[in-house]
């Protein structure tokens, strides 16, 4: 018969193969803490330890019992939006469903202690880029993500479109999803700030929360966001400067067109441990590194990648690409640093051409161990807000 002890190693196994972490063999409450936390039917009868939280405007500390314990206000000079709609029926009646974040403020979304994993964020937010996650680790001053909300959840242009993707979902109206795993050993900070003129009267979120141990392999989870103007930056750095040992498991481009004809024969390059020149991964065309061909013809959306805007690349532009691409099952191993760039090029005449005059963002996703470098500065609201259609 099978030993109790292997079966646990077995399914520590493939629960930290199916989370994208690093394969390492843990101690025994390690082992049974890991136990039905990584996706997948087939695991959801296999009963851990680790103790489900949930952190919302209800319950902003996630602690036990303490949901839905809000009392109306009737004096509050700056509520949010629908405070008062639960003044005649008291506590325990939707009080606090929602956050306000007034210009220039920062609101903390998650601050809890402990050892842990997120596994799911949803938000619903007006769908700009002037509002900005930042994520922080295990006590650590600088963030291991920062991002433009939307973009972060694969929302490029400031523009709504659906995702329907393994790790990232949105829905129409304006609710973003995700389903990275998030290990943090000792404390998950996680705070949203308002850099527009405008107060947001509305915020909903959810962060679900597993405490549990964290095998000491696990990485952090990282999410970085760039800009840049082709005619300033051909290839355009997706990543740099990545220092240490690693996956990295997407990719998010908004890529704005601003000239008729195919732009995408660029090539993606990933230059690891030590490339110099020459890189050791190569793709072979943008359409290629996002899992189409010949073109992005149509709008799609799927596990692993999409092309979510409906675009025309020979439309009168500027034209705008959303297009994300998940290394899920096919994570880019990295030991001692990374740099991944996009090369701007189209086609005209039978020949290639470079791109001088588009612009490009992105979000680059991956786990490292920590420390991790710090990040480029972000860049200013005016900067990161495109101009209107011409």
């Amino acid at each position: 018969m099978t030993s109790r002890p292997f079966v646990n190693a077995c399914v520590t196994v493939l629960a930290t193969l199916s989370l994208g972490l690093p394969i390492a063999v843990p101690p025994a409450c390690a082992q049974d803490a890991m136990i039905g936390l990584q996706p997948g039917l087939g695991t959801l009868p296999l009963l851990g330890r680790g103790r489900t939280r949930s952190i919302s405007a209800e319950n902003p500390t996630g602690g036990k019992g303490k949901g839905g314990m809000a009392v109306p206000d009737p004096t509050a000079r700056k509520p949010a939006t629908n405070a008062a709609a639960a003044h005649e029926l008291g506590q325990g009646w939707k009080v606090r469903p929602f956050l306000r974040v007034d210009a220039g403020q920062t609101a903390t979304l998650m601050d809890v202690q402990g050892s842990g994993i997120i596994q799911h964020i949803w938000i619903v937010e007006n769908i700009n880029r002037g509002l900005v996650l930042r994520c922080y680790w295990d006590g650590e001053e600088q963030p291991s993500v920062e991002c433009p909300v939307a973009d972060f959840f694969a929302v490029g242009h400031g523009t709504m479109a659906p995702v329907n993707s393994l790790a990232v979902t949105v829905v129409p109206k304006n609710a973003l999803s995700c389903f990275w795993p998030m290990p943090f050993r000792q404390r998950a900070r996680m705070t949203l700030t308002n850099e527009t003129d405008k107060d947001v009267t509305l915020v909903a979120y959810q962060i679900t929360y597993v405490e549990t141990d964290v095998p000491p392999d696990a990485g952090r989870f990282h999410a970085q966001y760039r800009q840049a103007a082709t005619a300033d930056q051909n290839p355009y750095v997706i990543l740099d400067g990545v220092k240490g040992r690693g996956r990295y498991v997407g990719t998010f481009l908004a890529w704005t067109q601003m000239e008729k004809g195919w732009f995408g024969e660029g090539e993606v390059k990933f230059y690891m441990d030590g490339d110099q020149e020459f890189p050791t991964i190569c793709g072979t065309g943008t359409e290629d590194y996002f899992l189409a061909s010949y073109g992005f013809p149509s709008a799609y959306s799927t596990l692993y990648s999409g092309s979510t805007l409906p675009s025309n690349e020979n439309a009168s532009p500027p034209q705008c690409w959303s297009l994300y691409r998940w290394h899920i099952q096919d994570p880019i191993n990295f030991e001692k640093d990374l740099r991944v760039t996009i090369q701007a090029l189209g086609w005209e005449g039978a020949k290639y051409r470079k791109l001088a005059k588009d612009r490009i963002s992105s979000v680059a996703y991956w786990y490292q161990d920590e420390p991790h470098a710090e990040f480029p500065q972000l860049p200013a609201l005016a900067e990161r807000i495109e101009p209107p259609a011409r």
